[in-house]
């Protein structure tokens, strides 16, 4: 008898640790960006925080989310992909609202529109390489714009404009538009096992990339003053257990590896901290008028 409740008992603890690891791995991909957001938000300086972060995630997580379809993970692995490009948004919405706020001079608008977009590769493909500008300017007149200072578009291919939108709704059509379009080609390719296997690998490589913008970020600057500490100590310590996770889980081989090279460059951000922790102090001093 005892040896039945005992049993049963631990059966019960055990469901109770799977629950909460669960549900870890679900609240604790969130986690790190609270302390940035707050940050953010008590500040009015979005300069320290890299968007490119949010652009890997949200791929990273989209990606991971077609894989599922592939080939079947666990389900709180999936609820935390959803859940991360929802705050990813929240973040990205922020940061643009923060930027505008600040902007002295109104600068020229950046702006991604997908339905223009695809109009005008059809248009492109329909008139020839050989009127571009001629296909520009006939979206231009669709799109309301005539004479005076025009926006940038993304179909004008300027590197240094993709991703620097001035406007929250240009990122969610950007997105959405990769999502239709590798929801498209997943479908086609469902059957093909290397393609599915290759969508799981770019999916955790591209998370575990995730902290190369803000090492980007940080080298260019010479500074990490706008970036939260607490959120990249969160990183480290949920990488660490998300890698756990998925070694003891036994989840495909592409997550437990990239989440090593997480860890990795999660250390070297906080290298660079340390590092340029006097340049950090010095810009900090300055924005308060010390």
């Amino acid at each position: 008898m005892d040896w039945i409740i005992s049993d049963e008992l631990g059966l019960t603890v055990g469901h109770l640790v799977g629950f909460g690891a669960a549900g870890a791995m679900i609240i604790g991909g969130v986690a790190p960006y609270i302390p940035q957001y707050r940050q953010i938000k008590k500040t009015q300086d979005a300069e320290g925080f890299s968007l490119y972060v949010c652009l890997a995630l949200l791929i990273a997580n989209t990606l991971r989310i077609l894989f599922w379809f592939g080939k079947r993970y666990e389900l709180p692995l999936l609820i935390q992909s959803i859940v991360m490009n929802v705050t990813m948004f929240v973040m990205i919405h922020l940061c643009v609202s923060v930027r505008k706020k600040n902007q002295i001079i109104r600068a020229r608008e950046r702006i991604f529109t997908d339905a223009i977009f695809m109009l005008y590769i059809l248009l492109c493909c329909v008139n020839g390489p050989a009127q571009p500008d001629e296909t520009a300017r006939w979206l231009n007149q669709r799109s309301g714009i005539s004479g005076g200072e025009k926006p940038h578009r993304f179909y004008d291919m300027e590197r240094k404009y993709f991703w620097a939108w001035t406007d929250f709704q240009s990122y969610v059509d950007c997105m959405l538009v990769f999502s239709v379009l590798g929801a498209a080609v997943t479908y086609l390719l469902i059957e093909f096992s290397p393609f599915v296997e290759l969508i799981g690998f770019m999916a955790v490589f591209t998370e575990a990339m995730l902290g190369a913008p803000q090492i980007a970020k940080n080298l260019q600057n010479k500074s990490t003053e706008g970036m939260s500490v607490s959120m990249v100590i969160m990183w480290t310590c949920g990488d660490i257990f998300k890698t756990a996770y998925f070694i003891i889980r036994e989840a495909p081989t592409q997550f437990w590896v990239c989440g090593g090279l997480q860890v990795f460059l999660d250390v070297v951000i906080l290298f660079q901290v340390w590092l340029y922790r006097h340049n950090t102090a010095a810009a900090r001093r300055l924005r308060r008028g010390d």
